[in-house]
């Protein structure tokens, strides 16, 4: 017997397991029918025949025989053996779903305890070495690593951004505390200047380069996972509600439901029968077969792929050490900083002198232009006198 079908195997038991276990006193009397209608579907005995007797309305439970049963009672029985498969499938994956479930909690969890972690390591680094920077650092430490969980837990953030992003506001911090810390411009003109030269002048050498390549090939593969569980949840879920076919729905009727209305409540189908009735009512579903067979094994080569350099464990846990790094290359380069800071801020403080005085030298002129027609227009004479 293969895996497929000893878990429809499974499910017939526990549909079976649900019947009636009631023992019919015969068919002269309706009474345990009856009973057994009450207290496994909730229905009013009243209108119940008392005895067996033709049944010309029914569609499915059709029989030569007198019977118990009558139109709104097979109609009762129909909904009710949509039911109990109904109730059989969610036993069956509830375990499964528990299990992704619970994973995924205790993943993004994990995932939470990192990202505070390094932050803490981050800000220690200040705290201890650059106490004068940690601050005015402490912000750009938090939004980086509001990033670093906002990307892990599937929001549109890009780690290329915020990592530069990061620098840039790292850059001003260490220029004004250890590259050149008698700055007299504190404008935030000056500051912005400083800011925008990070990418041109290279502070910090390859060093963010390294970070966006270690972000993004250890926190891409946890993204995934994270996404994927969720997604085995959702698949799981849909599955509990599928929707029945009309001819599905009559052949459990048939199967489960029709033995009572001659008494048999005890009646119970043959493995092979309630086999062939359970695979025709899921046939749709084993188009989900392969997929999720992919779907297994795409989880277990993210899994592989969270392990080794790219850990994002060591990744995180390591950032403030890049940190470090990045600003003790840019305070070892401080001289050749300045001289490439001070060159392009004030090559850009010039241009911007030179962009405003050269619209306030036209209004000038303009001005002057203007009086010197005015005055010639009320004097003609007088303005051509020596």
């Amino acid at each position: 017997m293969d895996a497929g079908t000893w878990r429809l195997g499974w499910r017939c038991l526990l549909l079976l397991a649900l019947l009636g276990s009631t023992r019919s006193e015969g068919v002269e009397s309706c009474e345990e029918v009856r009973k057994l209608f009450q207290w496994r579907l909730g229905g009013a005995v009243k209108g119940l025949p008392e005895a067996p007797r033709a049944g010309p309305d029914l569609q499915v439970c059709l029989s030569k025989n007198p019977t118990c049963c009558t139109r709104k009672m097979e109609e009762r029985y129909q909904v009710a053996a949509r039911q109990d498969l109904q109730q059989v499938l969610q036993t069956s994956s509830s375990t499964l779903k528990l299990l992704i479930s619970r994973n995924a909690a205790a993943f993004q969890e994990t995932l939470e305890t990192l990202i505070r972690q390094a932050e803490n390591y981050t800000s220690i680094l200040f705290c201890n070495t650059y106490r004068n920077m940690a601050l005015e650092a402490a912000a750009s430490i938090q939004e980086f690593f509001t990033d670093v969980g906002l990307y892990l837990f599937g929001a549109d953030v890009n780690p290329e951004e915020f990592v530069n992003r990061f620098f840039d506001s790292l850059f001003p911090l260490v220029y004004n505390h250890l590259i050149n810390p008698g700055v007299t411009d504190s404008s935030l003109q000056y500051s912005e200047c400083v800011r925008m030269a990070r990418q041109n002048v290279s502070p910090f050498g390859n060093i963010p380069k390294r970070v966006m390549g270690q972000m993004g090939r250890s926190l891409l593969p946890g993204r995934t996972f994270l996404q994927a569980l969720n997604l085995g949840i959702e698949v799981i879920n849909t599955t509990d509600h599928i929707h029945f076919s009309k001819e599905c729905s009559r052949a459990l009727l048939k199967m489960q439901y029709c033995p009572h209305c001659q008494g048999l409540m005890l009646s119970k189908p043959c493995m092979g029968y309630c086999l062939n009735v359970i695979r025709g009512c899921l046939a749709h579903m084993t188009e989900l077969n392969p997929h999720w067979h992919a779907y297994i094994r795409s989880l277990e080569e993210l899994s592989d792929a969270m392990h080794g350099t790219y850990d994002v464990e060591h990744v995180l846990l390591n950032f403030h050490l890049l940190v470090n790094d990045a600003v003790l290359q840019a305070h070892l380069n401080g001289q050749k900083l300045l001289d490439q800071v001070n060159k392009i801020c004030e090559e850009r403080s010039s241009s911007i002198a030179l962009g405003y005085t050269g619209p306030s030298m036209v209004a000038w002129l303009t001005g002057f232009a203007f009086m010197n027609w005015l005055l010639l227009k009320e004097d003609p004479a007088g303005m051509g006198r020596t």
